[in-house]
Parts: C-alpha cells; structure tokens; sequence
C-alpha cells in the first residue's frame, strides 16, 4: 500500500485456526478500503497464541488467501516491519510486561474458579448477567475477587506466582464505559453487570486475547481496529486495559457479521465459503465483492 497519511494505522488479525472465509474477507476487506481512504498504513498480524489450533499451513493458506483477495499490508510476518514480530506467538515479553504492570497496579487478581464453576455460577437462578456476545466468556460473579476472600487466604494468594492459575481484571463495579463506534455509533455498558471481571491471564502461562490484542495494537501504533460486530463487547474489556496500561486507545469500527441461508453467522466450519473453497470453485475476488 502506498502510504500518504503515516498517522492513520489500520490492521488484519487472522488467527489461524482454519480457513478463511466469506465473513472475514468482507471485515477486512472494509478495513483494507479504510486505510486506503485515509491514505495511512495496514498491518497484518498472525493472531496465533492457540497453541492447540493454530497449525502452520493455515498461516500458509491466510497468505496465500488474502494475497490472492487483493489485500496488501505495509507491515506483518511476511515483509517485517519496525514492530517485528508480527506473530503473537513469539511476542510473550510483550505480555509478560503488560502483566506486571497490571498486577503493580492491583488491577488483577488469581483465580481458582474453573470454566466449569463460571458457566454453572452464571446460569444459576439468582444471577442475571446481560447475555453474552457471540463467542464471549460467561459472566463472572466475583468468587476470587479478594475482597470475598478471608484475610489469611487473602494474603496467601497475593504471592502466587503468575503461573499455574487464572487471573482476572477487577472491573470498575458500577461504571458505565462508553465509545463511538464508527458504524453503529455510541455503545454504552455497566462495568459489573454487563462487563465483569474478566480473564487476562491463562493458568498454562498465556494471555488472553483481551490483554494480547490490548498489547499489540497499542504497541503496534494502531489507529483504528476494525473487526466483526461480535467484539463489541470485548471492546469494553480492552478500554479498561488501555486505561490502565496507561495506553492511548484507538478507534473502532465495527462490521455488521456475514450469515449463512439460515441466518447463522459463518465460522470457519463453512468449507464451502472458505475463500480457498470459493477460489477452487472459479469465483473471482472481483465477483465476491461485487455481491457485497
């Protein structure tokens, strides 16, 4: 991409853990067409940081697809650039640091609780957290926090080391977070009820997407992060960290999702509108986008 706005920077984060389809080419197609009009800079990172579904020939197959869609970057694992690496798994410092940061703060806590406890806690009848989003954590209900905790187990807890356990951001209770999103405009949530307190940290010693994403894009120098309407939600979770990080957030803009006939948004099991499927099947980049 030709650059003429150096200030502006977009992104493409493919995590590679199957083929891309229809849906995904639109989303980033609209933030491809973005960069271009504000003549700044698009970057491709390789969101690979799931280690037990990422494969390497789905990173090969997300190059060639997105080459072959008529997508250019400026920057991403492929070419380098000065942010290098542009692939979250070798970016571990980065995270790493961020959690420091957090836990010097106070801003986060371990967490005992398995998957298991949070989804029956949340459907429990006493407890009536807004519906998540597509895809999104079950809510949580403060169990570790360490203000439930007795003073003994309390201070037990606070030396734990960063692995071996889970850990949590302490959301703000009560506040309500705010932005404008560039397409559906002004998005608004209560810190507690509908946003709580939520993974940063995996007990096997991994970020979770929140912080990673959070890291990287400001890292990165991202201006604006485009992505699928089924993030909003973790847009919410992510200002917190800026703030907190101590990090200017960017803009968002966030897309409408691409269905099947049957009104379900597409994942990467729809083979048939995979874009490698599409491309075996003599579709042409040009005559996907017109139907757009």
């Amino acid at each position: 991409m030709v650059e003429k706005n150096p200030s502006y920077r977009g992104r493409l984060a493919p995590s590679p853990t199957g083929y891309l389809h229809l849906g995904h080419a639109r989303t980033f197609w609209i933030a491809h067409q973005r960069a271009l009009a504000a003549g700044g800079a698009l970057i491709l990172r390789n969101d690979d940081l799931d280690a037990a579904r990422c494969r390497p020939e789905f990173v090969a197959a997300m190059l060639e697809d997105l080459a072959w869609f008529g997508f250019r970057w400026s920057e991403g694992p492929d070419v380098g650039g000065p942010h290098a690496p542009y692939d979250q798994s070798r970016r571990h410092a980065h995270y790493a640091a961020a959690f420091d940061r957090l836990r010097a703060a106070g801003a986060i806590y371990p967490c005992t609780c398995s998957r298991k406890d949070v989804q029956a806690a949340a459907s429990a009848p006493h407890e009536s957290p807004a519906a998540p989003g597509v895809g999104d954590e079950p809510h949580y209900p403060g169990t570790c926090r360490p203000d439930h905790l007795a003073p003994a187990e309390r201070i037990r807890r606070a030396t734990l080391p960063r692995a071996g356990v889970n850990w949590r951001f302490r959301v703000p209770e009560g506040e309500t977070l705010a932005f404008a999103d560039g397409h559906f405009g002004p998005q608004h949530a209560v810190a507690g009820r509908e946003i709580a307190d939520f993974l940063v940290w995996r007990r096997d010693d991994t970020p979770s997407y929140q912080l990673a994403c959070t890291v990287d894009d400001a890292a990165m120098g991202i201006t604006e992060v485009v992505r699928g309407a089924d993030l909003i939600r973790s847009t919410f979770r992510q200002l917190l960290l800026y703030r907190t990080l101590g990090a200017a957030a960017p803009a968002f803009f966030h897309c409408p999702l691409v269905t099947d006939e049957h009104g379900v948004r597409l994942a990467k099991r729809h083979d048939a509108l995979s874009l490698r499927a599409l491309r075996a099947a003599g579709r042409t980049p040009a005559a996907l986008r017109a139907g757009w």
